[in-house]
C-alpha cells in the first residue's frame, strides 16, 4: 500500500495521536498547568471530520493485511464514538480537570480507533488494553470522595481478569483454527469441538465483562459512582459503544452457533431485567445509570442476534441514542459537591429551581424508557426488529415485556423532579458554563436523531 494509502486509512487515529503529543509537549515545557480543553477539541472535531469524510468518500484500504483495514462501516463507527466524546470533553472542562484528563480521553479513544478496525484478535486485544488502561486512571483523577480509588482498583483487577480471559480465547482460537486472524474466530464460531467452543465462549465473555453483561457487570456501579461525572459519562457512551461495533466487526457474517446463541440470549435478557430491577433501587443517580446501562447492554447484545447485513446499522444506531441521551442527562445534574450532586433527593423539585434542567433530563429519561416520541423508541424497535426477522420472536417478545421494567425507574427520576417537593435550602444549583454547552449540543443531536432518524440511518 502506498504512503499516501497508509496515511489516509489511519487518519483519524494520526490526527488523535499528534494531538496527544501536542498536549503532552505542552505541559513538559511549560512551567505551570495548562488548559488542554482547545487542542483537545481542535483534536477531537479534526479526528471526527476525517472519519466523515473518509465516510462520505467510501475509502477503504487493508494498510496491515490481516491486522488492520478500514471500510465506510468503520469510519462511520469512529465519526460517531469521536462525536459522542465531545460534550464528555465540554463536562470536563466545566469539571476544571487537568490536561492529564484530555490525554487519557485522547488515548482511549486511540484504541477505540485501532479496535473498530482490528482484523486479528491480537489487534482486538491490543485496542480494549488502549482503550481500558486510561480508564483506570481517568477513574480514580478526580477523586471526589473516598470511593473513588476503591472503585479504580476493583474496575482495575476486573479488567485484569477480563485481560485474562481474552488472552486464554485467543489460545484456545490459535489451538483450534491455526491462527488468530477474524476469519480464524468466525471459523470457530461454526465449530463443533470443545477446543473451537472453548475459545468462542471465552473471547465473548471477555467483551461482555467490558460491556459490563450480567454476571460480568460488579465492577459498573462502583466504578461510575467512584468517577467523575466526566468520566461516568465516557465509560457508559463511549466505550460501551467501542465495545459493541467492535464485537460486531468481529462476527461479520457469522452468526452464533446454536449453543453460543442460547447463553446470549439468556445472559442478555438476565442482564434487561436484573439491570432495570436493581437500578429500581438506587439513592445514587451514577448508580442508576450504571445498572440502566447493564440493561441497555442486554439489548445491545439480542441485536449481534440478528440478520449479520442490520447489525450494524441497528447496534450502531443504539449507540448513538443511547450514546446522546446519557449525556444530556449527566450534563444537566445541578452543580454541587460531588456526592451531594449525585443524590437522587438533589433532584427533588428540580422543575421548580431550574425547568430547563428538569425537562432536558426528563427528555432523557423518556428516550432511554423507549417511550414514543423519543428516539430512544426507534432504537429499540431496531433491536426487537432485528430480532424477530432472525426467526427469535419469542425472544423478541419476552425482551420487550422485560423492557418495561425500565419505565418505572425512569418515570420515578421524572416524578422527583415535577412532582416531589424541593428542599428548603437546597445546597445545589443550576449546570452552567460548559455543562450548558454539553446540554445544548447533545439536546441539539438528540433532536435531529429523533425528527430525522431515517437520514441517520441512511448516513450509517
Amino acid at each position: 500500500m502506498t504512503p499516501e494509502g497508509l496515511l489516509l486509512a489511519a487518519l483519524p487515529e494520526h490526527l488523535l495521536l499528534l494531538g496527544i503529543l501536542a498536549i503532552l509537549v505542552t505541559d513538559l515545557v511549560s512551567s505551570r498547568p495548562r488548559d488542554a480543553f482547545l487542542p483537545a477539541l481542535l483534536t477531537l472535531l479534526a479526528a471526527g471530520i476525517a472519519a466523515v469524510w473518509l465516510h462520505g468518500t467510501g475509502h477503504s484500504g487493508t494498510p496491515f493485511p490481516g491486522h488492520f483495514s478500514v471500510d465506510t462501516d468503520a469510519f462511520a463507527a469512529k465519526a460517531l464514538l469521536f462525536g459522542l466524546a465531545v460534550p464528555v470533553l465540554f463536562l470536563a472542562r466545566d469539571e476544571r480537570h487537568e490536561s492529564r484528563f484530555a490525554m487519557l480521553l485522547l488515548a482511549s479513544l486511540y484504541g477505540a480507533g485501532l479496535l473498530l478496525s482490528a482484523d486479528s484478535l491480537l489487534m482486538v486485544f491490543f485496542g480494549l488494553e488502549l482503550l481500558s488502561l486510561p480508564l483506570y486512571a481517568l477513574v480514580v483523577l478526580g477523586f471526589r470522595r473516598p470511593e473513588s480509588a476503591e472503585a479504580a482498583l476493583k474496575y482495575l483487577v476486573l479488567g485484569g481478569v477480563g485481560t485474562a480471559v481474552l488472552l486464554m480465547g485467543l489460545s484456545l482460537t490459535l489451538g483450534a483454527t491455526g491462527g488468530l486472524t477474524a476469519a480464524d474466530f468466525r471459523t470457530a464460531l461454526g465449530g463443533e469441538d470443545l477446543l473451537s467452543r472453548g475459545a468462542v465462549v471465552l473471547v465473548v465473555a471477555a467483551f461482555m465483562l467490558k460491556a459490563a453483561i450480567v454476571p460480568f457487570h460488579a465492577w459498573a456501579p462502583d466504578a461510575y459512582e467512584g468517577a467523575s461525572v466526566p468520566a461516568t459519562a465516557y465509560m457508559a457512551t463511549v466505550v460501551k459503544g467501542a465495545v459493541l461495533l467492535a464485537l460486531v466487526r468481529l462476527f461479520g457474517e457469522a452468526g452464533a452457533g446454536t449453543d453460543l446463541l442460547a447463553v446470549v440470549v439468556a445472559l442478555a435478557l438476565l442482564s434487561i431485567v436484573w439491570g432495570n430491577l436493581a437500578a429500581m433501587r438506587q439513592e445514587g443517580f451514577r448508580r442508576l445509570i450504571a445498572y440502566s446501562s447493564i440493561a441497555h447492554a442486554g439489548y445491545l447484545f439480542l441485536a449481534l442476534l440478528g440478520p449479520a447485513e442490520a447489525r450494524f446499522e441497528t447496534v450502531a444506531f443504539y449507540v448513538i441514542v443511547y450514546g446522546l441521551t446519557n449525556l444530556l442527562a449527566l450534563a444537566c445534574l445541578p452543580r454541587g459537591e460531588d456526592w451531594l450532586r449525585d443524590r437522587l433527593n438533589s433532584l427533588k423539585g428540580l422543575y421548580h429551581r431550574d425547568p430547563r434542567a428538569a425537562i432536558l433530563i426528563a427528555v432523557a429519561m423518556l428516550s432511554l424508557a423507549g417511550i414514543p416520541p423519543f428516539p430512544g423508541f426507534v432504537a429499540k424497535f431496531l433491536v426487537f426488529r432485528t430480532v424477530m426477522e432472525s426467526g427469535l420472536v419469542a425472544v423478541a417478545v419476552v425482551g420487550l415485556v422485560a423492557s418495561y421494567l425500565g419505565i418505572y425507574l425512569y418515570l420515578r427520576v421524572v416524578r422527583y423532579m415535577f412532582m416531589t417537593p424541593a428542599e428548603a435550602h437546597p445546597r445545589t444549583e443550576p449546570a452552567a458554563g460548559f455543562g450548558t454547552a454539553a446540554a445544548l449540543i447533545t439536546l441539539a443531536a438528540v433532536l435531529l436523531v429523533g425528527v430525522f432518524p431515517g437520514v441517520v440511518l441512511g448516513w450509517l
